[in-house]
């Protein structure tokens, strides 16, 4: 898998019908820096002592701190349909981790409306104690993933309980397997998914969450990405 690339196929871009609720699909640009920024900080972890190419890299992030305030949106709260000010709102239902390298990237195998399988490889950015992952990003990894699958069945809502049961460590660096077991409850949806390795069990996500059609999932459209200005 490589950082910064889709890891499915599936994406807000591609669920047309979706776009107007979930959000909008990210820049290429946003996709690249994204894949750069993780393997970047994975280096900087694995550094032992300082060197000048960190000095540079902090004084070039500031300048393009700069340059890209001087055109961000003031206001920061996500845009709906209606509005005229406010930050666009990217799609956080499809491989938020392609564009957003705070979360964890994986590849879906299988992605059907009971089912679902795949892989997941995490990088030293989520690593807690020596050589394993932190085990909150285990939680947020197992939500981003069945809220994927669910999004995609077209029957989603917002999450009501996750239970995470830690098994066995679960190695940094090492691509792992996991796969989901979807079902419609009375209250909702109801997601078993499990995370292994070599057929091992580390760790299991049990997530329950509402259910409706992708129409009821917000009250309202977020907004459009707006036309790029003359220059």
């Amino acid at each position: 898998m490589t950082d910064g690339a889709g890891a499915t196929g599936v994406t807000g871009a591609s669920v047309d019908g979706y776009t107007g609720r979930f959000g909008e699909s990210p820049l290429e640009q946003t996709v690249a820096a994204a894949g750069a920024m993780r393997r970047l900080t994975a280096l900087l972890l694995s550094l032992e002592h300082p060197h000048p190419a960190v000095d540079d890299m902090v004084a070039r992030l500031a300048g393009w701190e700069r340059e890209l305030s001087a055109v961000a949106p003031v206001d920061a709260t996500p845009r709906l349909e209606s509005d005229h000010g406010g930050r666009v709102y990217l799609n956080h239902a499809f491989d938020v981790g392609a564009y957003n390298p705070c979360f964890p990237e994986y590849t879906f195998d299988h992605l059907g409306d009971e089912t679902a399988s795949g892989r997941v490889t995490f990088g030293l950015s989520y690593e807690g104690p020596p050589g394993l992952v932190h085990g909150g990003f285990l939680g947020v990894f197992f939500d981003c993933v069945i809220q994927q699958q669910s999004c995609t069945a077209g029957l989603a809502g917002r999450t009501r309980s996750m239970l995470v049961s830690y098994r066995r460590p679960t190695p940094v660096l090492t691509e792992l397997d996991f796969d989901i077991v979807r079902t419609e409850v009375e209250r909702g949806l109801a997601s078993v998914a499990r995370l292994s390795h070599r057929g091992e069990l580390l760790c299991t996500g049990e997530v329950t969450t509402a259910a409706m059609p992708p129409e009821k999932v917000s009250a309202n459209r977020f907004g459009r990405r707006r036309q790029e200005p003359q220059r």
